[in-house]
Formats: C-alpha cells, sequence, structure tokens
C-alpha cells in the first residue's frame, strides 16, 4: 500500500527513500500492537511468553528520556519489544521487516528463531523472514533492544543521550521472488550516481543489486528511466538480463538525461523521477522510484562553495533530533517543524549531527532544496576494540547506501572533534580505511569532518573538506570575540585549501536579560539571551567577509538534552539554541539570522521578553533585511536608522516613561510593509 506524504505544500512524494508504490509490493507499518518491558527478560522471544503484565506501546517508542531531560542519569540497558504479526505466506511471494532505526543493538526474532543482530543507534536494517513465517499466519515478533554502552559501537561519548527503543518506524513489506534487494544494508537496491551534470545534459551510472528468490534462471529486462515532474519520461536506458537462482547480483546501466532541469536549491528545488523496473515479456515484476534533483557542485578554496557552476554560499545551522518527553520517538509533524524553522530562518544548508538522521527528514531538504551534510555518530574518540572499526564501516555503509539518492545530501562526514590525548586510541589508520570506503561507494560525493583541534595535524587532512568547531565569545579556551579577527589561521589545516565554521554561538536562557552583558561564564547559571545575540553578530560579520570560509553552521537550530549539563539556570539542556527546545520561543539570534539569510521581509525588536526595567534610559536594537528602518514609542517616532550592513539596526539612549511603554518598529522591502511591536514596564522612581 502506498502513502503519500505532504509537506507544508511542498511536492507531494513517495512514503520511503525506496518509494514503494508499485504493484508487486506492500508496505505495511506496524506502530500499533506492540508490548514493552524494559530490563532483560529471560525466554522473552519464546511464542508462549506471557506479556500481560508488559506495557502497551506504540511506535515510535524509546526510552531514557524522562531522567536525561531532568538533567540526571539516564536508564541505559536492555529493553524487550513483542506483537503478533499476521500474515499468511502465498506462493511467489517474498517478506520483509524493515526497522527505520533500533537504538542502539537490536536483536530481532520471529517465532522464536533469530533473524539477526544490527548494531547502531541510526541506521535502518532489513531481514527477510519469507523462511521464517508460519504457515498458520500467526506469528510472534520479539525485538531485544539495548543502550547500553557498547564497546565497538559509536559514539562512545558525545554531548547528547543515547536513547533506547525502537524510535523509528518498523515496515512489514511483501514482494515477488525476483526484486531489487533489500536487505543490502537495508539499502533501497538502487544507486543513481550523478557522474556528470551541466545545463548541456546529466550523465547517470546507476547501480542496482538483484534478488532471485527462485530456483531457476530468470531472464527479464532492466529499464531505468527519468520522468519529468508532470510524469513524462524524458530519457530511458534497458538492458536485459538473466538472474542466477539465489544470488544477489549487481547489474549497471547508464542513463543520460539532455538539457536538465537542475536541482537548484532555494531557488528551485526542482525534482524529477527516477524509476528502475524489472519486467518480463507481459509485467513489472518490480520497480523503484525516487525523487531525483539532478545537480553539481564544488568547493573552489579561494571562492568557495559552488552549486550548478554558480557561487552559492552555504549558511545554516546544526540540527539534533530530539524532543521534549520524546527523546527520539520524534514524529513527522516534529520534522516538518523543524524544516518549516529552517525555510523561516533562511537556511540554505543544515548540518545533520552527529549521527544518522531520518530519511523522511533528509526527503523533506530535497524538497525545500536545503543541502545537507550527512554524518556517522563517530564523536570524541574511536574504540580500542578490535571490533569497533569494522562497526564503524557498517554504520557509514548504512549511512551512505541508504540515503546515495537524496540530492540534499553533498558530503558524507567521518568524525566529529576527535581528541587526542587521555589514552584514546590513535585514529588516523581507522579514518583512511573509512575514506576510502566512502570515496568507493560515492565518488561524486565528498568526504568531510569537524574538528577542534589542530594536535593531530594529518587526521583532519584525511577528509576532502574539513569543518573547525569554534566558540569564541563562550568557552575561555577558544578565547574572547577578539579571536575572530584571526581566522586565517584555520585555512590550511585542511587538505583543501579552504575551511567551513561547522559550530559555533553561546548559550541563552529567554528568561534572563541584561542591558549591555559582559561575557558570561559558558558553566555557570547566569545565560542573558543578548550576550547569545552579541556573539552571533560579530561572527557572523566576520565569517561572510571571507570567500575562503564557504559555509557556516550555527550551533544549534533549536536547545537540545545534554544530561549532565547544570548550567545556564535549565538543567539537563545545551541552550545554544536559536529556538528554545520545546520550538516555542525564537530567540533573538534566530531573528539576526532571519535578517540576514531570508528573502520575505521582516522586522524584530530585540530584548522584548525584557519586559521589566529598571533603567529609564536604554538602547534599542531591532533587525531586519530592509534598507532602513523606523522606531517608535509611545506613540512617538524617532525617526530611521540604515541597515548597519549586518541586518541591524541601533538607537541609543531612548527614554522609557514610568509604567508601560509601547515600542514599535516600522519597515518596508519590495513594496511590503512590515512591523513589530512589544511592552516594555518601567519600575515608577527610575
Amino acid at each position: 500500500m502506498c502513502r503519500n506524504l505532504i509537506a507544508h505544500s511542498l511536492a507531494v512524494l513517495l512514503l520511503t527513500s525506496f518509494s514503494l508504490c508499485a504493484t508487486p509490493r506492500e508496505d505495511t507499518r506496524l506502530e500499533a500492537g506492540w508490548r514493552f518491558q524494559p530490563g532483560e527478560v529471560t525466554n522473552a522471544a519464546t511464542a508462549d511468553f506471557d506479556t500481560s503484565s508488559w506495557q502497551p506501546v506504540t511506535l515510535p517508542h524509546c526510552w531514557g528520556w524522562e531522567l536525561a531531560q531532568q538533567g540526571k542519569k539516564y536508564l541505559r540497558g536492555p529493553g524487550w519489544y513483542r506483537r503478533e504479526l499476521a500474515v499468511t505466506p502465498q506462493h511467489g511471494q517474498r517478506y520483509f521487516l524493515r526497522f527505520e532505526a533500533a537504538a542502539s543493538v537490536a536483536d530481532v526474532y520471529l517465532n522464536g528463531r533469530q533473524l539477526g543482530q544490527h548494531r547502531g543507534a541510526f541506521g535502518a536494517f532489513c531481514f527477510e523472514i519469507t523462511t521464517n513465517l508460519s504457515s498458520t499466519g500467526t506469528n510472534l515478533l520479539a525485538v531485544r533492544v539495548d543502550n547500553s554502552e557498547q564497546k565497538d559501537v559509536s559514539p562512545l561519548s558525545g554531548d547528547f543521550p543515547v536513547y533506547g527503543g525502537l524510535y523509528r518506524s518498523v515496515h512489514l513489506l511483501a514482494t515477488g521472488d525476483k526484486i531489487f534487494t533489500l536487505t543490502d544494508h537495508a539499502s533501497p537496491g538502487v544507486a543513481w550516481l550523478q557522474t556528470s551534470v551541466s545545463a548541456a545534459r546529466a550523465v547517470l551510472d546507476v547501480t542496482v543489486e538483484t534478488s532471485n528468490g527462485t530456483k531457476k534462471n530468470q531472464p527479464l529486462t532492466l529499464i531505468a528511466s527519468v520522468r519529468n515532474a508532470a510524469g513524462k519520461i524524458i530519457a530511458s536506458t534497458e538492458q536485459p538480463l538473466t538472474l542466477m537462482p539465489g544470488a544477489t547480483e549487481p547489474f549497471q546501466v547508464r542513463v543520460v538525461v539532455p538539457r536538465p532541469h537542475l536541482w537548484n536549491g532555494l531557488k528551485d528545488p526542482y525534482l524529477y523521477q527516477a524509476v528502475v523496473e524489472l519486467r518480463t515479456t507481459n509485467e513489472v515484476v518490480d520497480a523503484v522510484t525516487q525523487p531525483l534533483g539532478l545537480r553539481s557542485f564544488y568547493v573552489d578554496p579561494e571562492k568557495g562553495f559552488f552549486l550548478n557552476g554558480k557561487p552559492y554560499h552555504l549558511h545554516g545551522v546544526n540540527r539534533h533530533q530530539d524532543r521534549p518527553d520524546k527523546g527520539w520517538a520524534i514524529s513527522e509533524a516534529d520534522q516538518e517543524e523543524d524544516l518549516a524553522l529552517l525555510k523561516e530562518i533562511g537556511a540554505t544548508v543544515v548540518r545533520c549531527c552527529h549521527y544518522q538522521h531520518s530519511d523522511y527528514f533528509y526527503t523533506l531538504c530535497d524538497q525545500a532544496g536545503i543541502l545537507v551534510w550527512a554524518e556517522i555518530s563517530q564523536v570524541d574518540r574511536i574504540g580500542a576494540a578490535p571490533a569497533f572499526a569494522e562497526t564503524s564501516r557498517n554504520q557509514l555503509l548504512d549511512l551512505i547506501r541508504q540515503n546515495v539518492n537524496h540530492p540534499a545530501i553533498f558530503c558524507w562526514s567521518l568524525f566529529n572533534e576527535l581528541r587526542p590525548g587521555n589514552n584514546n586510541p590513535d585514529p588516523h589508520r581507522e579514518l583512511q580505511d573509512l575514506n576510502l570506503v566512502a570515496k568507493g561507494e560515492d565518488p561524486t560525493r565528498p568526504t568531510i569532518a569537524a574538528t577542534c583541534t589542530d594536535k593531530l595535524p594529518q587526521m583532519n587532512k584525511i577528509p576532502d573538506l574539513l569543518g573547525w568547531n569554534i566558540y569564541p565569545g563562550w568557552y575561555p579556551e577558544w578565547g574572547t570575540l577578539k579571536e575572530l579577527d584571526a581566522l586565517e589561521k584555520y585555512r590550511f589545516t585542511s587538505r583543501h585549501g579552504g575551511f567551513c565554521v561547522s559550530e559555533y554561538g553561546a548559550g541563552a536562557n529567554v528568561t534572563q536579560h541584561e542591558e549591555e552583558p559582559k561575557e558570561p561564564k559558558a558553566d555557570e547559571q547566569w545565560h542573558p539571551e543578548e550576550w547569545q545575540a552579541i556573539v552571533h553578530e560579530a561572527a557572523w560579520r566576520q565569517f561572510k567577509a571571507q570567500p575562503y570560509i564557504w559555509g557556516t553552521f550555527v550551533w544549534n537550530l533549536c536547545d537540545f538534552t545534554s544530561y549532565w549539563r547544570h548550567e545556564g539556570g535549565l538543567p539537563g539542556l545545551n541552550t545554544k539554541g536559536l529556538v528554545t527546545f520545546d520550538r516555542h520561543v525564537k530567540k533573538d539570534a534566530f531573528y539576526f539570522y532571519q535578517a540576514n539569510w531570508a528573502t520575505e521581509p521582516m522586522i524584530h525588536i530585540t530584548d522584548r521578553r525584557f519586559t521589566d526595567r529598571t533603567n529609564a534610559v536604554t538602547n534599542v536594537k531591532i533587525y531586519s533585511n530592509a534598507a532602513r528602518a523606523e522606531l517608535v514609542v509611545n506613540g512617538a517616532s524617532l525617526g530611521t536608522q540604515n541597515n548597519d550592513g549586518n541586518g541591524s539596526f541601533r538607537w541609543q539612549n531612548v527614554r522609557l516613561t514610568p509604567g508601560e511603554n509601547v515600542v514599535e518598529a516600522h519597515a518596508e522591502k519590495t513594496g511590503k510593509k512590515v512591523h513589530d511591536e512589544c511592552r516594555w514596564m518601567l519600575k515608577a522612581g527610575q
């Protein structure tokens, strides 16, 4: 069955990364009917086990957030899920279970028999269950999920919790017996590599992995087609082939699209449909349909990022996936809300930190024209266990094979902030191996990493591109805001010769305010909202002036859980977000970037939540993307000011009167008037 997704009036695309809408395939989400029990349970995989005392749950579901979001050490260990699976196997049909993610080690059982294990909290995995199904049609599915620390599974540390559970959807898939494989790292079985893309033509090298579930040779025709948005075939290639019995075989074809309509970021995120089919003479036996955005990009170390041959600055944010009272078990609506925030602020790019995000979110970015930095969860340090390298390799393969066809993704990341010392193993050999894996899987995209140290200089030169996580004006080791004058020193730490700023920012509590604040201490309880804005104003002014800084990524889109933190008056939170954890309040710094990045006319009065005033004379700052703005206080105009070139307008020595003061801001851009208003109370006698 096929289910359409509509996201904020964007183009309608198909359900999963491999869009199961061909007649031979059916996709059923297994959301309801589960029972859950935390802790270890003996014999929980057996069919006659009594689960009447277990908690009924609906997927997605996870545990650990309950304590982590209170700033406490959270639950890590095993938990069990069970449900009945009503499937009567039919001749000529194959059946699969696809898990979009499970944190972080999952053992899957059907009718008491183990199907397999997946290690890693963020990638999808898939098992064929055809021969495990009961002929009665009644089956028992049991899943043991364990988020305990594992020596071979990253992340081994990090500024975010590793929750447990089946926190993304589980699918029951029914197919024919001759298919594009579903069990190759849970990939769609199809990779559309964009070998060459220009305004004249797009050369697409397509690799499919086929699977023959019969005991005979199967002569078929492979057809790869590109359809435009209206559904018309504009390019197609077909090739006869014979599938060997019981084998999973790769085949390659090339498709050339003349004069392609390019996927051009925010301006025009045009999507084709890429369709591969396996056909007999009379019918389609399997098909995979996916969105296809044709684009080219490169980074010039002197001039920055180029999209389709033209300069295209990457400015955006980092994003974590957790939510209050949900942890990682977020809905599609939650993800759409985050996407809407990216569009509102005017971001051209998002770094999906520090792990593989959901296919649905990548798809939203495809639709919106927002480029994506995609990561694996290799954070802070690598493991000394012999199996760590293999598990990390599999996590990278999960990421690439499952998401290689998303046009928004422009790079594959190898690590974040690997540090020397503290008995951390030498990372160089493992990173070289991962880099080779990424380049072998996808030679069309660069590898990248985010670093915070120059003490391992050769490590920083393993990936094609490099980002620096820097925090002047916040963490003492990075110095004051004056350090922003010394950005040149990072330039040649990369193999490429340019760099991006992959993290920067400061914490902010929207209930804490101070006029003309001094730099607060990051690990203490006073984090006024005004200081965060000052940091971002200074950082953006410097970053945008340097063409060799080809991208900037604010840390972070929203506040997120960091259970060990007790700072800024908000225990259990990293408050560097531009938006509060619940997504209800956009901080002043959000509007600062909107004034610099967004094209839709906007205006915002800063310090608006600083409602109780004690100083009768104050300064007023406004953010807008207009050329001029007017300030009105208590009905009296205080005149207009020009944009300072950084999205800001300032009025000095504004006098408030005792009691309520009405502060208004007015501007006009492209013929559209914008207005903002807030109220401040001045205590009598001031």
